[in-house]
Formats: structure tokens, sequence, C-alpha cells
């Protein structure tokens, strides 16, 4: 990325609004690696907190780790400091009880949920409140992609490992852009903040880097539009970790061709301790096409990588909530910290080459065959070389494979080719049901079609 003036202008100009996020300069962040950092700092900055907490995050556990937090957010609140607390209804299903939030509201902390079912809206519960932050007093801001819950803890003493994740810890200007960021998610879930605990514009500077504060909502698709542009602006290295990517095929290609043109693009995610199994088959079955490319792809070798963060030229950083696939891009609310700091580039750069020490290296064997080999820190591939490029994985790549079999688009690859093979059987197993036994598709299409009906009645007598 070039240095010049007029470069760093033009720059700035597209960066701010591809992201909807103008950036803010003068701030201090700090890299938080794990819970070992991120809870402490957490629970430190809620202890001293004097004016005001306000804490929004995905899940909470009802266990030895969430206790402890309600713990101090109940102690707080004791104090008579506001503290306000707004968590996701889909994310903490089975994860606390009612009565883990009662107890809240009684000690005075006031609780909120993102998005409950409603009657009224049949399909409302597919975009969630994916967002991990705390702000204290309007002046300290975590973002981070730890929710609560004790997986998050190792327990050395039984040989426990804790979960991969980072987080960042803000002071600065930027803090405002956070805070509003809460205030948002607070008034789509019910009144609106009072006047006293809105974002400060007063926040002087704490430090040197610059960053942006993507807050993504529903249809924003910030990060949708910023990611790309980052993989064809990177010049040198793109290193990513994702816990759950399912590319699109534009930022597929876009990777492809940082690839081609000799941009070092790494990308780390969760092996065999992934939390969602089905996620890691459809993220390895898109390694090909990438491997043929010369993306460079690592497995965490530990219980789980649950970090969403990328580094690219080692002066442009993210970390947050957002995972690389479409859910997370355009279907919820996100949160993210964009860094521009050289100084924090190579602290994440350093962070990341660390992590490939606990990591496997896949490649593609002598027969075009992808396999696993040991990683060290700085890890070479034993081979890269296969047939035709194949499709990537994904939801909306096996629907894009389908439509183009469809309207005889393109040509296919024998990736492709499996995952229509796949639809193909599942949608004659549906349709041997439908011919068989009409009802068990019958019933349960009838049952949707009314509920959306009904919902759709009862919307337009409101507005009415």
């Amino acid at each position: 990325m070039a240095d010049t003036a007029a470069t760093r202008r033009l720059g700035d100009q597209l960066f701010s609004r591809t992201a909807g996020a103008p950036l803010v300069r003068g701030n201090a962040v700090r890299l938080l690696r794990d819970a070992a950092a991120n809870y402490p700092a957490w629970l430190a900055a809620i202890h001293g907190a004097q004016r005001s907490v306000h804490f929004e995050t995905y899940i909470v556990h009802d266990d030895d780790t969430g206790r402890r937090f309600a713990a101090a957010l109940l102690a707080k609140a004791a104090e008579g400091v506001p503290v306000r607390l707004v968590y996701d209804w889909f994310g903490c299903l089975g994860k606390a009880s009612a009565g883990f939030w009662r107890r809240l509201q009684k000690g005075g902390v006031d609780v909120r949920c993102y998005n409950p079912p409603r009657l009224d809206q049949p399909l409302g519960w597919i975009g969630r409140d994916h967002r991990k932050c705390v702000v204290v007093d309007g002046e300290l801001a975590f973002v981070t992609g730890l929710c609560v819950g004790a997986m998050w803890e190792a327990a050395p003493e039984r040989g426990v490992a804790g979960w991969r994740d980072t987080g960042v810890e803000v002071r600065g200007p930027a803090v405002a852009e956070v805070s509003q960021a809460f205030a948002d998610t607070w008034a789509a879930t019910g009144p609106p903040l009072p006047a006293a605990e809105l974002a400060r514009t007063d926040l002087s500077p704490q430090g040197e880097a610059d960053l942006r504060v993507v807050a993504a909502t529903p249809g924003t698709a910030g990060l949708y539009r910023l990611d790309p542009l980052v993989a064809s602006l990177a010049r040198r290295t793109l290193w990513l970790t994702d816990a759950y990517f399912l590319g699109t095929w534009s930022y597929v290609q876009a990777l492809l061709a940082a690839a081609r043109d000799g941009v070092d693009v790494r990308l780390l995610v969760p092996g065999a301790g992934s939390d969602v199994p089905m996620m890691q088959t459809l993220t390895r079955a898109g390694y090909r096409s990438l491997l043929e490319a010369g993306v460079r792809i690592f497995e965490w070798n530990g219980p789980m990588l649950h970090a969403k963060t990328a580094v690219a030229d080692g002066r442009w950083a993210r970390v947050g909530s957002t995972n690389l696939n479409l859910s997370s891009w355009i279907g919820n609310r996100e949160l993210d910290v964009v860094v521009e700091s050289e100084a924090f580039g190579r602290i994440m750069e350093a962070m990341f080459q660390d992590d490939l020490g606990n990591a496997t290296e896949i490649v593609l064997g002598p027969r075009a065959r992808v396999r696993a080999v040991a990683a060290g820190p700085d890890p070479r591939p034993v081979l890269r070389r296969g047939s035709a490029t194949r499709a990537a994985a994904g939801a909306l790549r096996i629907g894009n494979a389908l439509g183009s079999v469809l309207a005889a688009r393109r040509v296919h690859g024998p990736a492709e080719r499996w995952l229509m093979a796949e639809g193909g059987v599942a949608l004659a197993l549906l349709a041997l049901v439908g011919f068989g036994w009409p009802k068990l598709l019958a019933w349960p299409l009838a049952a949707l079609l009314c509920w959306l009906g009904v919902a759709l009645l009862a919307r337009a007598a409101r507005q009415r």
C-alpha cells in the first residue's frame, strides 16, 4: 500500500465509504489474547466503573465463568452504577436459564434479550446480535470475539486448554464509536439509553493508532465490502484467522487473485476441535481451489479456534466478531475494530506466526489430494499442484453450482460435480417422500405458509 500523501487520502476515502466507518485518530489499542488476558481486563474495568457499564454479547453461559461476571455486574449495580446487558436469544438458548437472567434483573442489572421469536415475524430469528463488547464509563471499550463461558478459560491443573480467541482494549476518541454501536443495539431492543449514558464526544487522544469501528447491522454489509477490498489492495501479505470460514465465491476469487499475484495469503481455521463439525466439513470442501492458487491453509490443533482476525502488509489489522461467511457479513449485528498502525500490525503478525506453531498445514499431495503435514513457526508446503480449479465450499456456492447447471452457464470442476451429485440425491429422496408419503411434505409446508400468511395479515392490520 503506497505511502504518498495523495494515495493515503484516497485510501482513507475509499475505506471510509466502503466500510461505512470513518477513520478515528489518536487511540491506544492493546491486543488481548485468549480469556487469560480478556476476562481479567473486563472484570477490572467493571469493578472500577463510576458512571456506567454497557455489556453486549452473543452468549453468556450459566457456569462458573458466567456467574463470576454476573457477580461483578450485580456488585456494581448495588453501588448505584447503571449496568446494562443485552444478550442474543438464540445464542443463549440452552446456555443460561431464565432464573439466571431474573437474578440479574432483581439485583438491579438492566437486562434485555435481542430478537426473541415472535409470531408476527416467522423468519425474524435469522438475524442475530453476534457482537461482543464492553464499554465502561464511556471512556474504555473492549471489542472481541469472546463470549462468556468456561470453555474459553484454560484449566492447566486439569490439563484443559481454553478456546483460542482474540480481543482488543481501546482508549481514546474511538470509544465513542463503540459506545454508539451499543446504544444502537439497546434502542433496537426497547427504550433508548438515557442522555447521560450516550456516547461522549469530548474524549481526548490517548495514543497513536488510527482505527475504524465497523458496526454492522443486518443488510449494511460494511465488512462484506471491505474484506474483498483489503484482499485486492494487499501487496505483500494477507493473513487471516477465522472460526467459521465459508467465503462467498466473490471473496474467494479475491483471495485467489491475490495469491496468484504473489501475495503471501494464509488462512488459519479450526481443526478437529471445531465446535461445529458440519462447518468444518464445508470449510474443508473449499480447500482445493485455494491451495491450487497458492493460498496456504492451516488447521488449529487446539480445542477450538474462535478468533476472527486479519492482518495485511503489517499495517492494516482487524479484530472483532465477524466471521468470513455470509451470515456474519450481511445477516447479523457484528462489531469489529479495523486498526491502521504499523506498530499494531507487527504485533498481529507476531501473534499469527506464533499460532502457526500449534497448527497443521494442509497441502496437495503427489496425486493432487488434500493432506495435512506438521507445521512449525514458519511452515513450508511440501507440494502445490493439482488438476482443474474446484469450487470453494459453502451453501452459497452449492446454490451457485446447482443454479448454473440449470442455466447451463459454465463448465464445472470435479468438486462441484460431487456437490451436484449430493444435491441430486437429496432432491430425489425428497421426491420419493413426496410420492409415497405426501403428507410428510404437505403438512409442514402448509403450516409454514399459514404462519407466514397470518403474520402478514397481522402486520397489515397494524399498519392500517
